[in-house]
């Protein structure tokens, strides 16, 4: 039997196909109840601690909003500077000091292998909300989350990931977690922005067939999904590399006409200007549905590594 109680949610690579099922499971049955109007208490009496020494608004509210709908509270660090890590607190100390306060941990951190380091220092179950440029689970799992809602299946897909996929860590989560399924993926970036090899290598060593290519409007053509992504300023050390690589690729909607018939559009945002505001009257554009989808993943995540789901 799966049973996620008591887990950490660190990286993608962690979970088996019957794990993701359970996750997804859960979130249908609480997105019905709250279409429903039900009130929910499965999380009545227990305290969830957000910690986020990066900015955030999706991952940050969703989880929030999911903890309240669930019947349970929550305390927030939302600015590094207003925590005492501003004084020089290691991580350490301050997971042992939140553990007394809360039940669960949500953590943002700029830097990669945090969320382990975090695990380490508390039976508390800790959630990855985004180590850098490493992994963000949870984004992965509601993006797996909106391609079954959109396209009613995974399997047989072929898949468009676009844009920075060196930094990317919400592309770099999804990559791993498409393993357990059967799909093709297509990875769309200039040369100096590709997926790292450790990441392909994987992917091709569980047998997901890999075509990497600059080129977008090809993608357009073959893709039953296209992910976009920004460039991501925040992880250049040379803002001269971030301007000439900013703007690389632009989706329009005049490029729509040249895509696959019925192709979703996702992107987990904040978009600059790598989507055309165009586009979001198309059919397909997913973006913000899969924000929303945010919400009941989260309330899944939450009540599963809590036991009370």
């Amino acid at each position: 039997m799966v049973d996620l109680k008591g887990k950490d949610i660190l990286r993608a690579d962690q979970f088996s196909r019957d794990e993701v099922t359970l996750i997804m499971e859960t979130a249908r049955r609480f997105e019905k109840a709250l279409k429903e109007g039900r009130r929910l208490d499965n999380m009545q009496g227990l305290i969830l601690a957000t910690l986020f020494f990066e900015p955030s608004t999706r991952t940050r509210l969703s989880f929030e909003t999911a903890m309240l709908r669930l019947g349970g509270q929550v305390i927030t660090v939302a600015e590094p500077k207003s925590s005492s890590a501003a004084k020089g607190e290691s991580l350490h100390d301050t997971i042992k000091t939140v553990e007394g306060y809360a039940d669960v941990i949500v953590l943002r951190h700029p830097k990669i292998g945090a969320a382990e380091e975090a695990a380490a220092a508390t039976e508390r179950p800790i959630i990855n909300a985004g180590d850098g440029a490493g992994q963000h689970p949870t984004q992965s799992l509601l993006d797996v989350y909106t391609i079954l809602k959109e396209k009613g299946t995974i399997d047989g897909l072929t898949i468009a990931l676009v844009g920075d996929l060196k930094y990317g860590r919400t592309v770099h989560s999804l990559a791993e977690l498409l393993t357990l399924y059967d799909v093709r993926l297509v990875l769309v970036s200039p040369e100096a922005l590709r997926m790292p090899g450790e990441i392909v290598a994987k992917l091709k060593e569980k047998g997901i067939p890999v075509e990497e290519t600059e080129d977008l409007e090809a993608a357009l053509r073959k893709s039953d999904v296209l992910y976009m992504t920004r460039i991501q300023k925040e992880r250049f050390d040379d803002l001269a590399e971030y301007e000439r690589l900013k703007g690389s690729y632009v989706l329009t909607r005049s490029m729509l006409d040249g895509a696959k018939e019925g192709i979703t559009i996702m992107h987990p945002l904040p978009r600059v200007d790598e989507i055309a505001t165009d586009v979001d009257t198309y059919q397909g554009a997913a973006y913000f549905r899969q924000a929303a989808n945010g919400v009941p993943v989260r309330m899944a995540i939450l009540a599963l590594v809590t036991g009370r789901a």
